[in-house]
């Protein structure tokens, strides 16, 4: 029988899978505090990643335009541990996260030449989706495709109307290729660590 939501969220307490997500949480306000002079030297910039400033690749996506930019993403890394945490072992998950964010960063940057700057983990989060969306079918395969559906189909309605946030009312700018990166990204990489297929 298929385990409950709240059953799932004790079984991760328990066995130590929120470390990770507090010290994540913990590691972006920290950067976000530190205010705007923090975000220029962290940021994705295209033009400093040419010059030699290879770290803005990954720092870049550390670092958010303001406090509702980074509460929209926390919460969003929130509901995705809290559904496919114990989809895959946490080493996994780091090779998603990881894999994520290298694809949108260096995908922004060979591909998407007239983006100048970027800043945000949604594309990684993108990422960490498509992941848990592989993930989860060796528990329950109608999840796994719901979850791959609402994902296209979300990428689908960002590349003909634009980004969903916008459709929804909300000012930030976002770089929808970014979330297209990511998602690609972190398939690729849920597919190459047979997530979905074999045993936890």
């Amino acid at each position: 029988m298929r385990e409950t939501l709240p059953f799932k969220f004790r079984e991760a307490w328990r066995r130590h899978r929120a470390t990770a997500l507090v010290v994540t949480v913990l590691v972006l306000c920290l950067i976000q505090a530190l205010g705007p002079e923090a975000a220029r030297a962290l940021r994705y910039e295209r033009t400093s990643i040419g010059a030699g400033e290879g770290w803005r690749i990954l720092s870049g996506q550390l670092v958010h335009l303001n406090a509702m930019h980074l509460a929209m993403n926390l919460a969003a890394l929130v509901l995705l541990w809290f559904l496919y945490v114990e989809d895959a072992r946490p080493r996994d998950w780091c090779f998603i996260a990881l894999g994520s964010a290298l694809g949108v960063g260096l995908g922004l940057y060979f591909f998407e030449p007239g983006i100048a700057w970027y800043v945000g983990i949604s594309g990684a989060l993108h990422g960490i989706w498509a992941g848990g969306g592989i993930a989860c079918r060796r528990r329950w395969r109608l999840e796994s495709g719901v979850t791959l559906a609402l994902l296209a189909g979300k990428l689908l309605l960002e590349a003909w109307h634009g980004p969903v946030s916008g459709l929804l009312g909300a000012s930030l700018p976002v770089v929808s290729a970014a979330h297209r990166l990511g998602a690609l990204a972190g398939a690729l990489v849920a597919l190459g660590l047979g997530l979905g297929r074999r045993r936890l």
